[in-house]
């Protein structure tokens, strides 16, 4: 996949998920309106954290870590006959792990809930609700993880398009049940579960028209699947280091008399922001490079792959630290703009503003692990993300006790940005030393052009606060568009050379 096509896949996914973003601030905003940071709110929060700890375990993070690499490589040496068959294997082993995985989980929600939100044993009825609606919602992991399975196979066959849209289904579907159920909690889990179901089925006319087809076998045996078993638990343990430190600030955060009461919910509606960008540039572009970087180390080319990587990495830098920047600068703005409404109190706004402040610090940072990660990955190695992650995990902890009585929410959130931050500038070091040179001192300059336009653009967008202090959605929105008029401009005067690579694009198109 050349330069261009993998900036056009990227393209297609960052579309998509800005969409499903898109769609997933409007449901919060109506979960916000209805729940605010109260009792059910929280209780959703934590419920739902349950299916999507397992989701990462087994689902879209075995796509990533396992099956895509392996699934790329079978088609690249050996063509579509050999690739269906792996597919096959994969599928009727995934679908009884899952299985067994949500059967077992609904039997053991009650312990699941007393070891990740302590605090709510102190009271009894959000305790119930709870453990209710981590039953209620755990087949959403069979649903999420068949999903998974659908990407892993398109994405392994060069397509993007359908699985990138699933989650604007899910969205749409908890924004519909959320509005006809109102403050009915139970409405909105039902409506997780209709979406996982619609998600997973708009897979199948694109899995039809690229050749897969629907076989009922007992196949559990083929050579790539212990492979891929292989990579699986290295893969395994790393998700559960990263859902540890998950639990263990969602434990903190419940520690209301500590941190301020609404902080679990706070930290939430914090992270959706935050992972906005993220998940439109960071996450689209790394998905898009590892089928790239899978055919180019079956290939046994290094010299493409480090390219692939490098262009990454500049491209994100390019994009988040001005994201970073205009976070960290319309915090209060945005949390108020999107989520002050009905229940959703100054208060909320004040605590939610918070974390998304110290969350923005680590951006570029979460950005670069996401394509860091994904090249391990690709080289079929799944142990060295999982390493940094451990100690990444150990220097969270500590900073988290040491920032969450001072910083309170957002002392979590810098605890998470800090770690991050050692976590992605490790596996760039370990890389290299696997690697060699990956164009260590260009990536520097690039980021110090980029990181001088930003710094510009958030004195402007500081401005416009002071003059315009309460700024409405329209205003809002004028005043991202001037930041990033005024962050082209001082790109184009820093001569930031992807700005340039960009509008030279555009001119070739035209």
């Amino acid at each position: 996949m050349s330069k261009r096509s993998l900036i056009k896949s990227t393209g297609v996914i960052g579309i998509a998920t800005a969409i499903s973003r898109v769609l997933g601030f409007v449901r919060d905003i109506v979960i916000a309106k209805f729940f605010g940071t109260a009792l059910y709110a929280q209780a959703f929060v934590v419920a739902f954290r349950i299916p999507n700890l397992l989701r990462d375990l087994i689902g879209e993070g075995a796509t990533n870590a396992c099956f895509v690499p392996v699934l790329t490589e079978e088609l690249t040496k050996k063509g579509k006959s050999e690739f269906f068959k792996l597919a096959q294997v994969i599928l009727n082993i995934l679908f009884l792990a899952l299985l067994v995985l949500t059967v077992l989980g609904i039997f053991a929600s009650p312990l699941i809930i007393r070891l990740i939100a302590p605090g709510f044993l102190i009271d009894k009825e959000k305790f119930q609700i709870t453990v209710t609606l981590t039953r209620f919602l755990l087949p959403f992991l069979l649903l999420v993880g068949l999903w998974a399975y659908a990407m892993a196979v398109l994405n392994s066959l060069g397509k993007f398009a359908s699985p990138a849209f699933g989650p604007s289904i899910l969205n749409l579907s908890m924004i519909l049940c959320a509005m006809y159920f109102g403050e009915n909690v139970f409405g909105l889990a039902t409506g997780v579960l209709a979406g996982g179901a619609l998600q997973l089925f708009i897979q199948f006319p694109s899995l039809y028209l690229n050749g897969w087809r629907m076989r009922l076998t007992r196949e559990f045996i083929h050579p790539k699947a212990k492979r891929i078993g292989m990579l699986l638990i290295p893969r395994a343990l790393g998700a559960c280091v990263y859902q540890v430190n998950v639990f263990i600030s969602t434990i903190l955060a419940s520690l209301s008399s500590i941190v301020g009461e609404g902080a679990v919910a706070a930290l939430y509606y914090a992270n959706r922001v935050w992972q906005l960008p993220l998940a439109i540039f960071g996450i689209a572009l790394a998905q898009a490079a590892l089928p790239t970087m899978s055919r180019h180390v079956a290939l046994n080319d290094v010299g493409k792959l480090k390219e692939t990587l490098f262009f990454s990495l500049k491209v994100l830098l390019f994009i988040l630290v001005p994201s970073s920047m205009g976070l960290m600068v319309l915090s209060t703005p945005i949390t108020k703009v999107l989520f002050e409404h009905g229940a959703f109190t100054t208060y909320s706004t004040q605590i939610t503003s918070n974390a998304i402040f110290f969350y923005a610090i680590g951006l570029v940072a979460c950005g670069s692990i996401k394509v860091l990660v994904n090249t391990f990955y690709s080289l079929h190695d799944t142990m060295t993300p999982v390493k940094t992650a451990l100690i990444s995990l150990i220097l969270n902890i500590a900073l988290n006790i040491i920032f969450m009585h001072p910083l309170k929410v957002g002392g979590l959130a810098l605890a998470t940005s800090i770690s991050a931050s050692f976590n992605s500038i490790a596996l760039y070091i370990l890389l290299g030393r696997r690697l060699g040179d990956l164009g260590t001192k260009m990536i520097i300059d690039s980021f110090i052009r980029v990181l001088f336009a930003s710094i510009i653009m958030g004195i402007v967008l500081k401005v416009i606060l002071i003059v315009f202090s309460n700024l409405t959605l329209f205003g809002l929105a004028v005043s991202i568009l001037s930041g990033l008029a005024v962050f082209v401009l001082a790109s184009y005067l820093f001569n930031v050379k992807e700005l340039k690579d960009f509008l030279t694009w555009i001119i070739k198109r035209r």
